[in-house]
């Protein structure tokens, strides 16, 4: 297969665009096949604490055996066919749950690795891949539940992605590189422990604040779909912010300005203007993990999805934020902005 040649600056973005589309297509066909066939089920709430299980905790010892293999866009790949496997399983929930889970997984894992391998001192690509993510769960969620479309569709699309991303591979190999050897290096050290607690801490909180959010506003007119774009275009525009003023400055504005428009999240361009601001800082977030440990980036990025898992448990087991207890937010954004500037600020140079 002939090999596709550019220049230094070029070469990596057809492997993240790939990956980005295909994050999108993947957590549509999760989003879509639960509201299809789990909601509404007598198992749901299992089968949804399964899937979560699945897809997020599962990626931190899934993370290291991809270190291991260091065959990554192969990993997302398989992840992607699990995923077109629980469209084909028929009517049982929990086997439905556990292959999209694993596939799920699988495919960040991969598809991670790689983008973070190329990120070197940059977060704009990791904002460019994790993006679509939100706005491929909220679109399969809203079709799924309305039996917009077949799903057989989903099964060849899927495949067809996981096809791309192999080919991908062979046609831009110069916007790959290897998995450094697998070593957790100093993960013992008081500085490192530090640094990571603070960084999982982080993804803790962000995740019970997405989850918790309630706008009064969000199911009017067309205030749902801005408030998906918000989160999207804050998590992209905060990797490309951070690469151009510093992640410090970055993460200290951005959180603090979320910290005063929770405030006044009633009023629906603050509570939009908040949440894009509040998700600036998660391809941050990823990158100076994976800058803690560098011989083990798909370890560290299953470390924060293992922070997703945790911020969603309280949530899902009904202890969220009461109502009329919307002041948690600010001090929420003000304990992030603490937590994740001590952490930028002690993470090895």
């Amino acid at each position: 297969m002939r090999t596709v040649s550019l220049d230094a600056r070029q070469k990596i973005w057809p492997m993240v665009a790939v990956y980005s589309v295909a994050h999108f297509l993947v957590d549509f066909a999760c989003a879509f096949l639960i509201f299809r066939m789990i909601i509404g089920t007598t198992e749901v709430a299992f089968c949804i604490l399964l899937y979560n299980f699945c897809a997020f905790a599962m990626q931190m010892p899934l993370g290291l055996l991809a270190d291991r293999l260091n065959r990554n866009a192969l990993c997302a790949g398989i992840g992607c066919l699990l995923i077109a496997t629980a469209f084909c399983v028929g009517p049982i929930p929990v086997s439905v749950v556990i292959l999209l889970g694993l596939g799920n997984a699988l495919f960040h894992l991969g598809g991670g690795i790689d983008v973070l391998n190329v990120s070197e001192r940059r977060s704009g690509p990791l904002g460019v891949f994790v993006s679509p993510g939100a706005l491929g769960l909220f679109l399969g969620a809203l079709v799924g539940r309305a039996a917009l479309m077949p799903v057989s569709p989903l099964v060849g699309i899927l495949m067809l992605t996981a096809g791309a991303l192999l080919a991908v591979r062979r046609l831009f190999p110069g916007a790959y590189r290897d998995n450094a050897v697998v070593s957790i290096g100093r993960a013992g050290s008081s500085p490192l422990l530090m640094v990571a607690v603070c960084l999982f801490l982080v993804v803790i909180i962000r995740s019970f604040v997405g989850l918790s959010l309630d706008f009064p506003w969000k199911s009017l007119g067309h205030w749902g779909i801005l408030l998906v774009g918000a989160v999207v275009l804050g998590k992209t525009a905060g990797g490309f912010l951070a690469d151009r003023f510093g992640p410090v400055k970055v993460s200290s504005v951005s959180l603090g300005l979320a910290a005063v428009l929770f405030l006044v999240s009633p009023l629906p361009i603050a509570g939009l203007l908040a949440v894009f601001a509040f998700n600036m800082t998660m391809p941050i977030t990823l990158w100076a993990m994976a800058k803690e440990f560098p011989g083990a980036r798909g370890f560290s990025f299953g470390l924060l999805t293992f922070g997703l898992f945790l911020g969603f448990l309280p949530v899902h087991l009904g202890v969220g934020v009461p109502e009329g207890f919307s002041g948690i937010f600010p001090l929420l954004s003000i304990l992030s902005l603490v937590l994740l500037v001590y952490a930028l600020r002690k993470a090895k140079r």
